[in-house]
């Protein structure tokens, strides 16, 4: 891992194109959540939800579902193999116990050639699904206010507006492409349930410690490398911790990646959560969070108490101006003597 131990790259140089990144995908995000819409599940929505595994395969199989169910705005979709039948009837009934029953009975009624096995059952009741989707409100605004105030008192405010600037970039990119492509992967669902927002708290978990690493750093070489300028320390403070960040991304992703490939479908929409926000994560931390602080700085360089000279545009040096105020003059002692 010595490879990302003497870099030099010149991180904050292209802040101006990562912005322009950042702005893309957030208003890509933004237009799909707008256009397309969340697809939220049961948890969120309440009803019956079952997974039933059949005995032979079928071209027609989810026909035959649909019309042996035959229950308005049911929902039926194949789950994993050939074999595996999703059965969704959503709608804030209290007796999803006798849904579930019923839609057993009339699939055994009318494909009794096809014998099923009920693999999985899921019911959600009125009460239940309200309180989970405002639990789920809170618990992931709370966490960033929570957020805001440890950076705001461990660092300086600017560092915490940076900060929370780069969750909410991660989480809304994020879920921004959950409202894009749900529904064009049968085997990919991207249903936001309980196990998609533990996805992103672990992914604003994630990423706020990745941008504390950066931003601990920044703090010590700013007060380690007074005569530099203000890019030369934050890409310094930024390559010094680019090995810890690849070996710690790199590991997570790869451990992600083997939930996403080899598990089911169950758990392939939080893989996919956690592949994407670990991804985001690591990107926000410098070309986002760490941006963020730099321009301010330099647009207010009174904040920085050791009054170091920023990099220009054409790569000449400028010290802050500071106005300075002269002491009033002291008036001449007058000598006396004594007679």
């Amino acid at each position: 891992m010595r490879l990302f131990e003497h870099t030099q790259y010149d991180f904050l140089g292209n802040r101006r194109k990562a912005y322009l990144i950042s702005l893309v995908l957030l208003v890509l995000g933004l237009g799909a959540l707008a256009v397309r819409g969340l697809a939220f599940g049961i948890d969120f929505l309440g009803g019956t939800e079952m997974q039933l595994r059949f005995a032979q395969p079928s071209a027609t199989l989810v026909d035959d579902v649909r019309n042996a169910v035959a229950l308005p705005g049911a929902e039926i979709k194949t789950f994993g193999s050939d074999t595996d039948i999703l059965v969704r009837v959503p709608g804030k009934t209290q007796k999803a116990d006798s849904v579930a029953d019923a839609v057993a009975g009339r699939i055994r009624a009318n494909m009794a050639t096809n014998p099923v096995e009920i693999r999985n059952f899921y019911a959600v009741s009125p009460k239940i699904s309200d309180d989970l989707r405002t639990s789920s409100i809170y618990a992931v605004l709370g966490g960033l206010i929570v957020i805001l105030i440890y950076v705001a008192i461990r660092f300086k405010p600017i560092y915490a507006v940076a900060g929370v600037v780069a969750l909410f970039h991660d989480v809304l990119v994020t879920l921004g492409l959950f409202a894009l492509l749900h529904g064009a992967f049968d085997t990919l669902p991207l249903e936001v349930d309980q196990s998609i927002i533990a996805a992103f708290l672990t992914i604003v978990g994630y990423s706020i410690n990745d941008t504390v690493v950066v931003f601990d750093r920044i703090r010590e070489y700013l007060g380690v490398y007074k005569d530099e300028p203000l890019e030369t320390v934050f890409n310094r403070s930024i390559n010094t911790t680019l090995s810890r960040t690849v070996i710690t991304s790199g590991t997570t992703l790869m451990a992600i990646m083997v939930l996403f490939l080899f598990i089911g479908p169950a758990v392939r929409g939080f893989a996919f959560a956690m592949l994407i926000g670990v991804s985001l994560g690591t990107y926000s931390s410098i070309f986002v969070a760490a941006p963020i602080v730099l321009d301010w700085l330099k647009r207010h360089p009174d904040a920085d108490a050791a009054g170091r000279p920023v990099l220009n545009a054409d790569g000449t040096t400028t010290a802050p101006t500071r106005v300075v105020v002269a002491a009033p003059a002291r008036k001449p002692a007058v000598a006396t003597a004594r007679v």
